[in-house]
C-alpha cells in the first residue's frame, strides 16, 4: 500500500497489471505486492527502447515519497 502512496504523492496513478513468466516478481505481482515501480521507459528490450528526463525525474520522486515513507519504522 505504501508503493501505491508513494506513486500517488508524485502525481501519478498506479497501473497495476500482473507480469507474466516464472521470476519472483510474477509470483509477487500475482499476490498483490506490486513489486516493480517502474522506471518511466518505453519500449522495453526492442530497438526502440529509450526513457525521458522528465520520466525518470517522476521514478525519482515515487523512490524518494517510498522512503519517506518509512522513515519512521525502525
Amino acid at each position: 500500500e505504501n508503493a501505491r502512496k508513494a506513486i500517488r504523492a508524485a502525481g501519478l496513478e498506479p497501473i497495476e497489471t500482473p507480469i507474466r513468466g516464472g521470476t519472483d516478481g510474477a509470483t509477487l505481482s500475482y499476490k498483490d505486492a506490486l513489486p516493480e515501480s517502474g522506471t518511466g521507459g518505453f519500449n522495453f528490450h526492442g530497438p526502440f527502447e529509450c526513457i525521458t528526463v522528465e520520466k525518470m525525474d517522476q521514478a525519482v520522486e515515487v523512490l524518494l515519497n517510498l522512503a519517506d515513507l518509512y522513515k519512521d519504522h525502525q
